[in-house]
């Protein structure tokens, strides 16, 4: 029987992080991670294996992370967890009895019972798994006309990538614009704008009947009849937690099918800890339970996870997912983070909101300058920033990730309007007219008037 102090199963990215920040914390005990691939891919990357990356085998998380932090590695399915003897089975009859188990299961790509069609050859999910998607990838080489059913990050994305490669890339989207589940509707249209000026086609506020053909998928046939004409489907309609081996061993599962955690991402089994996207998930803002699944999300969980294996302590706990999102469509990135407008008020907050709209170096006649747009959210009467989103250049990424920060320590518009910046002409937009503050500056003097 193998034996280890700290049994990881799942090697993405929250695997990973659990196994590697584990043995940094606790360097005295052995740990091992097992996965079933032989090799992993970048989950963010995965899109872009579509288009600007030649091959798969650019986009792969090296296992020298895992040697260098001193994980041991073994590749092979779990398929049972006895959880009073703290053993594991895998499907070649190894035993490997654990101390403390992280759970780092994953998810799955959503395929609707409903939609028929679906299992005809040419339609194809988009998983964490390389040899599916490198067979897919060969497959598509062939294929002109392609319909990606789903105008989320990932289907948004893979279009704008196939797009590159001069297919023809039609998304279909049952909300009326695409990226309009994380993003407010100003700025959901601006997106949808961007994706059609590079050639991507849209068709948004229908959804999809029947995909129809012989053996090979043929066309997409929508709610209102009208009939697309298809080489090939991706199916870009989100993720189930892939809960399976936790359900049939006992763990227990909230009513959205995760397993359900703590603060301190233990299950109901003290020496059980479950993390990424098979994990319990809930907003920091309104508390209710969410499907958000994000490496970067998955990534916190697994680093607390980690460092509350052998002593819980309430200042490395998880408050909850602040939902921090970022894409790129051309040379323009969006991002959000916390909850948009619409859900604020949807959820009963008392709102108020602050929009500015500025450059991102500063002067703009600098080469490459982009603009910028900052909007923020924050509750009327205290003035606590609930979520920002922004539009720009490349400086979008961490803005975005500051307004998360902010969130999270529940920074108010006054603490922003007060705080220390520094800027660079090159790197930031002017000091004189930061976004981030100038919104803030919206918010604050809405609030004077009122």
């Amino acid at each position: 029987m193998e034996k280890t102090d700290v049994l990881v199963v799942g090697g993405s990215a929250s695997g990973v992080v659990a196994a590697t920040t584990g043995k940094s914390f606790h360097p005295d005990k052995d740990v091992l991670l097992i996965r079933k691939e032989e090799q992993v891919l970048v989950p963010c990357g995965i899109p872009y294996v579509f288009g600007s990356l030649e091959t798969s085998d650019q986009n792969l998380i090296p296992d020298a992370a895992l040697a260098n932090a001193g994980v041991r590695l073994m590749v092979g399915e779990v398929v049972s967890i006895d959880q009073e003897n703290k053993v594991c089975k895998t499907a070649d009859g190894t035993e490997i009895a654990f101390d403390k188990l992280i759970l780092a299961l994953g998810s799955t790509p959503m395929v609707p019972k409903w939609l028929k069609g679906s299992d005809k050859e040419n339609v194809f999910v988009v998983p964490k798994d390389k040899v599916y998607l490198d067979g897919a990838i060969r497959k598509l080489e062939d294929c002109q006309k392609v319909i990606i059913i789903g105008g989320g990050f990932i289907g948004v994305e893979v279009a704008d990538e196939l797009n590159k490669t001069g297919k023809d890339v039609t998304i279909v989207e049952i909300l009326p614009h695409i990226l309009e589940a994380a993003f407010d509707e100003e700025l959901a249209i601006k997106a949808e704008e961007m994706v059609k000026s590079r050639g991507v086609k849209v068709r948004s506020g229908d959804g999809v009947k029947e995909i129809s053909g012989n053996k090979e998928a043929s066309e997409v046939i929508l709610n209102n009849g009208e009939e697309l004409e298809a080489d090939a489907v991706i199916l870009a309609m989100g993720y189930h937690p892939n809960t399976a081996l936790a359900e049939k061993s006992g763990l227990e599962l909230n009513k959205m099918g995760f397993i359900k955690v703590n603060e301190y991402m233990m299950t109901d089994t003290s020496s059980i800890f479950a993390v990424g996207d098979c994990a319990e998930k809930k907003s920091f803002i309104t508390r209710t339970p969410r499907n958000v699944m994000l490496a970067s999300t998955s990534c916190t969980e697994a680093r607390i996870a980690a460092l509350n294996l052998y002593k819980l302590s309430t200042v490395r706990a998880f408050g909850g997912t602040i939902a921090i999102y970022s894409t790129v469509i051309g040379d323009t990135a969006f991002g959000v983070a916390g909850v948009t407008e619409s859900l604020a008020k949807d959820r009963g907050f008392n709102i108020i909101t602050g929009v500015f709209e500025g450059i991102d170096k500063h002067p703009g006649a600098l080469p490459d300058t982009h603009q910028q747009i900052v909007k923020l959210i924050a509750i009327r009467e205290s003035g606590v920033i609930i979520g920002g989103q922004v539009m720009g250049g490349a400086s979008t990424g961490e803005l975005t990730n500051l307004i998360g920060f902010a969130i999270q320590n529940g920074m108010t518009v006054d603490s922003i309007l007060t705080a220390q910046i520094g800027t660079h002409p090159l790197l930031t937009a002017p000091p004189t007219a930061y976004p981030l503050m100038k919104a803030a500056e919206a918010i604050r003097k809405k609030c004077w008037v009122n």
